[in-house]
């Protein structure tokens, strides 16, 4: 039975939520603040997390980043075009507004359990790299490769959305609760090091620059 966080503190519409997912065959458990779901998220790793923005202690916001592995719809009131494009950006798989259809609701769970971007608990991987969240190592086939902190959460955000493009600013607010140490100047340095390993690991190159943008993953 695949598992779902719902992360939000009012509690009709956590309720609702819960009967709706239940009677759909999913096992619901239940967070009424971004630390509580914190707290959890650090214990266990459901299948899918359905996350409130307005929340007490951290926000949705400042959760999201947070959440490794796990695809995340963001359920919410705020509408604006702006904020459901910053927070697909910023690593939620989508974005369903409230008051929300139940079928539609229903609908984008299922897809995002069936092509979320994890292929394993604890498991992202893209073009022969296999990245484990559990234990923060990285593998290419068999072999292991050794990357510093800094430099694994960096490939674990491109990993995260290996499709994307992430901006040199997404990815230092992304990395750092992580690795307060990196910064502006000192992230060109740490990529630089990540490619390098990559390249020495699997013989071509793993992440492209995209020039006065950001990086992403290679495709081949």
């Amino acid at each position: 039975m695949e598992t779902i966080l719902v992360v939000d503190d009012d509690l009709h519409i956590g309720n609702l939520l819960e009967e709706i997912l239940s009677k759909a065959g999913y096992r619901v458990k239940r967070a009424y603040s971004g630390t509580e779901a914190a707290g959890i998220l650090g214990e266990e790793e459901p299948d899918l997390v359905l996350l409130d923005l307005m929340l007490p202690g951290l926000s949705g916001e400042e959760l999201l980043p947070r959440i490794d592995g796990i695809p995340v719809i963001v359920v919410s009131a705020k509408a604006g075009i702006d904020s459901k494009v910053d927070l697909l950006l910023g690593g939620a798989a989508d974005y369903i507004t409230k008051p929300f259809d139940t079928k539609e609701l229903l609908a984008r769970v299922a897809v995002q359990l069936r092509d979320g971007p994890r292929r394993e608990k604890n498991r992202l991987s893209y073009n022969g790299l296999t990245l484990h969240t559990d234990t923060h190592s990285v593998f290419c086939g068999d072999a292991e490769v050794r990357l510093t902190p800094t430099e694994y959460a960096i490939l674990r955000q491109l990993m995260r959305n290996p499709a994307q493009v992430v901006t040199k600013t997404q990815l230092l607010d992304r990395i750092s609760l992580d690795t307060p140490d990196c910064t502006e100047s000192s992230l060109k340095m740490h990529v630089s090091n990540l490619r390098r390993k990559l390249r020495t690991a699997t013989g071509r190159e793993c992440v492209e620059a995209v020039w006065g943008i950001g990086f992403k993953l290679a495709e081949n």
